[in-house]
């Protein structure tokens, strides 16, 4: 208990630092608009990726329907805050997008959580389109044209306070006894349930739980995107997330991080390059994966629990 406080403690500290260097960058001008972009950017990919890595790295279960949960969040806030245009109505926005994503996330989650593999994959992939196209012909959320001119409530400092809050509530419930479950029914779901362990309930527990950030991750991108459209939440969409997961080493929040600023920083520096970038781009992520096929840091996690332990050992040993 003490060494989980002192690692959420010692990340806290990571994270306050790195929201000082941030804002002092920007005081001093060393950041303009088009870095921040990239930032706030960067900073939603990993509320997104952490969540889905969770579901595939942790749970063991191959979801694509990221982007439909990512779309009910976007919407929830891009409608409710066309009348609650303040910071309160956005932030409750993005709790009625989270109620809703775990609600269809229960509803899809029951029945196709049985499956494993391509068969998951391609059930999830289709709710995600039928989320999709739920939107493309609902009156409230304006069809086919999307939604524009939504207030701009999230900035750069928005998205990283949730960044840094959901990645250390995604991170305590992995090392929590639930987490410990979860990881159970990914090495082996017989043997898991045979120790007693609900298979179905933690699989469908982690499930809803990456929605819900997946949710999160919506109502952020809406709210500092300013516009919305049906076709922003296609399956290319859930695709790009989970490359961020594959090339950062799939469950390993770090390399989820680690990913997010790669790729984030690429796409910035090749948007020189007009069309040719999306080549680029995609000779480079080619690349990776063949001399690392494991991702960037294959299951590695950086732990400040592991590096206090190895101090008190060494103190101990040296007594």
């Amino acid at each position: 208990m003490k060494a989980n406080l002192k690692s959420n403690l010692a990340w806290l500290g990571v994270m306050v630092l790195g929201f000082v260097v941030i804002d002092a960058c920007e005081f001093a001008g060393l950041i303009n608009t088009f870095i921040e972009n990239m930032l706030v950017t960067i900073g939603i990919n990993v509320i997104l990726a952490v969540g889905l890595n969770l579901i595939i790295g942790f749970a063991g279960q191959f979801s694509l329907g990221h982007a439909g949960f990512m779309a009910i969040g976007a919407y929830a806030t891009g409608i409710m805050t066309q009348t609650m245009a303040t910071p309160a109505g956005f932030y409750l926005s993005m709790v009625v997008g989270m109620v809703i994503a775990v609600i269809a996330a229960v509803i899809v989650g029951i029945p196709t959580l049985r499956l494993r593999g391509d068969y998951l994959a391609i059930a999830t992939m289709g709710a995600a389109e039928i989320i999709r196209i739920l939107i493309n012909n609902l009156k409230i959320t304006n069809g086919a044209a999307g939604l524009f001119n939504i207030p701009a409530l999230a900035s750069w400092v928005t998205v990283y306070v949730l960044m840094c809050l959901t990645t250390i509530v995604t991170v305590n419930f992995i090392h929590s006894r639930g987490g410990r479950a979860v990881m159970a029914v990914r090495e082996d779901e017989i043997a898991a349930g045979a120790m007693g362990i609900n298979t179905t309930r933690w699989k469908l527990a982690a499930f809803i739980f990456g929605a819900a950030t997946a949710a999160i991750g919506g109502s952020l991108h809406a709210a500092y995107i300013q516009t919305i459209a049906p076709g922003d939440f296609n399956i290319m969409a859930s695709i790009a997330i989970l490359i961020i997961v594959v090339l950062g080493g799939v469950g390993s929040v770090t390399g989820t991080f680690v990913a997010a600023l790669v790729l984030g920083a690429l796409d910035t520096i090749l948007q020189n390059f007009g069309t040719v970038r999306m080549i680029i781009y995609s000779l480079a992520l080619i690349l990776i994966m063949i001399f690392k096929p494991a991702g960037l840091l294959g299951s590695w996690e950086f732990s400040f629990k592991r590096l206090f332990n190895r101090k008190v050992k060494g103190v101990a040993e040296h007594e």
